[in-house]
Formats: C-alpha cells, structure tokens, sequence
C-alpha cells in the first residue's frame, strides 16, 4: 500500500476528533459520555437522566449547531477555493482575493437593511443567500472581465490586484450603507469580521444542503476540472467546452461563497490554505481535490472558531482575525517564496 493510503483514513479520523474537541470544549466541561447521551436523547427520546438541563441546552443548541455550521462553511469556502485556482490557473485564487466574498456581503447586507423598512422581505432567509450568490458572481465577473482589459489576461495576479481593489471598494460601499441606519452599524461591522455566534441547526441544514449537491456536480466535472489545469488551449483540444465549464464552475463556486458569507460574514484565506495542503500531500487530482479539501477546510474552520471563542473567554474574537493570522503568512510564502506548493 502507498503513503498516502494510509494518509487518507488518517485524516478522516482525525479531523472527527479534531471535531469532537470542538463540541466539547468551553466554558461547560463535559465527557465523552454525556455528550453521546445529549445527542441520542435529543435524537432518539433516550434518557438523559443525570445531566443538567442547561448543560444539555448548551451542548445541543450552541456547541453543536455551531460547530457544524463552521464545518460546513469552511467546507464550502474550500471547495470554492479549489474551483478559482484551477479555473484560473492561479495558486492564489480564492473567493477572499477576488473580492467575490465582498461582493456578496454587499447583498446581504443590502437584504439585511431593506429588510427592516419592507416587511415583504421577511423571508430574508432566502433572499439572503440567493443575493449572496448574485452579487459574489458579477464581482467574480467584474474582476474577470477588468483584468482582461488591463492585462489581457485573467490568469495572472493582475487579477488578484483587481480582486483586491474590488474588495476594498465594496467594503467601503458596506460601511457608507450601514452608517444610514446607525441600529445596523454595529451589527454589520461584527458581522464583517466573521462569527458563528448564534449558529442554528437551520444554518447547518442549509449549508449542508448547499455543500452536499454542489460536491455532487463538482464531482460528475472533476475531469473537467483537470483538464481546465492544462490551460484553454489544451482543454479544448480534449473536447472540453471551456467556456460553459468555466461559467457553470464560477456560478458554483459563487453559490458557495455567498450562502457561506451570509451565515458566517466575510472569513478570508480557508479557501486558499486548504486547498494547497491538500493539493500536496494528495497530488492535483480533483476527484480526490474536492472532497478532502471540504474535510480539511472545514476542520480548519472549526479549530479557528474553536480559538476565537476560547482563547480569551468569555470574550469572542472574530473569527476572521484567526484565519488571517494564519493564511496572511501562508499568502505571503505562496506569493513570494521560491517554493511552490
């Protein structure tokens, strides 16, 4: 048997443990044992006799929601990542560098506020994600198509340049908004830094929804996926419609990105580690890509918002800070350092 088959089991396990920390951990310490009882009587009706009912409120309806939740947005933000690295022949695209998760906190946000003066926009929980989806798209599209005109290409870093200057720009565009409304001000600049505080079951079933039938496409086009890594050229030559794939793959990864900023505000640079950890220990192959970036990625995340809640509890740190600590670095090394991953 190769290295990396033993590799593969290996992580599984340990990002379930790595997980299972997760929940566990906090202000309320509980074992093993009392978290399976929690979750089998919620699940099943089975006793739970001997725990307390706010240690089981705790476990079931913050620890758990949320930690799922973080899981599956940094699964989504991953697999997004893997999407505009291969689309884009670029190491250092990613939904953050292009701007694509500003663009769609500028829908939400939008939903957000307009929601409060238009009570027919109650159903905030679908127009959220789907303006999410909308407005990250034409960034993406926006960032595409400004770069073509500079440089004449979209796989260079003037693209990364022009994802930047997108970023900042519709990061100011948020904040002129939510100063209108000063009741929105401080809510919109929390939920900019990126929080999983308040993380329901109904987030986790979305994303897991979002998550589960976008991989299902991304894998029935994972030998799209790889071929698109040789370049336009050579894709085309192997019968690959290149640019339907790369429409259908963006609006893919749009999807990811704005129903994932909606539930967790804008959290950069998960969508570029995972993937290029990935990438190396596994090989370039996206059938394999995919799946393991999402597990690693949301992992990542989980571990993230596990420090940004305990590092200096009872305060909470964004959780932003904690992958920008990390990935600002990484970015840095993929950038400028002589290695690639």
């Amino acid at each position: 048997m190769t290295k990396r088959s033993f590799v593969l089991p290996l992580s599984v396990v340990l990002c379930v443990l790595l997980l299972y920390l997760c929940v566990r951990v906090g202000s309320v310490d509980t074992s093993p044992l009392q978290i399976a009882r929690i979750a089998a009587h919620k699940i099943f009706g089975t006793s739970a006799e001997g725990i307390e009912p706010g240690k089981i409120s705790i476990i079931w309806n913050i620890r758990i929601p949320r930690v799922l939740t973080s899981f599956l947005v940094g699964a989504a933000l991953s697999a997004g990542g893997v999407i505009m690295q291969s689309v884009l022949q670029n190491p250092l695209a990613s939904a953050y560098t292009l701007g694509v998760s500003s663009g769609a906190s500028v829908g939400v946000t939008g939903v957000m506020i307009a929601s409060s003066y238009f009570p027919l926009l109650l159903t905030g929980r679908v127009l959220m994600p789907l303006s999410g989806f909308v407005c990250g798209f034409l960034t993406v599209a926006a960032a595409l198509a400004l770069s073509r005109l500079v440089s004449g290409s979209s796989r260079n870093y003037a693209v990364i340049l022009t994802g930047m200057v997108l970023s900042l720009f519709l990061n100011a565009v948020i904040v002129l908004v939510s100063s209108f409304d000063i009741r929105y001000t401080a809510r919109i600049q929390l939920w900019q830094m990126g929080s999983f505080g308040g993380s329901t079951f109904y987030n986790a079933a979305i994303m897991g929804a979002v998550d589960i039938l976008c991989l299902a496409v991304l894998m029935c086009m994972s030998s799209e996926l790889d071929m698109l890594t040789f370049g336009e050229r050579q894709s085309t030559a192997m019968g690959v419609n290149t640019s339907r794939s790369r429409v259908v793959l963006l609006l893919i990864a749009s999807v990811l990105t704005g129903v994932s900023v909606c539930f967790s505000g804008i959290i950069g640079f998960v969508d570029l580690i995972a993937p290029h950890v990935v990438r190396r220990i596994f090989g370039p192959g996206h059938k394999k890509l995919l799946p393991l970036s999402m597990l690693y990625g949301g992992t990542f995340m989980a571990l993230c918002d596990l420090v940004s809640r305990s590092l200096f509890a009872p305060r909470e740190i964004s959780v932003g800070a904690v992958t920008a600590m990390i990935g600002a670095p990484f970015f840095a090394y993929l950038f400028f350092g002589r290695k690639k991953l």
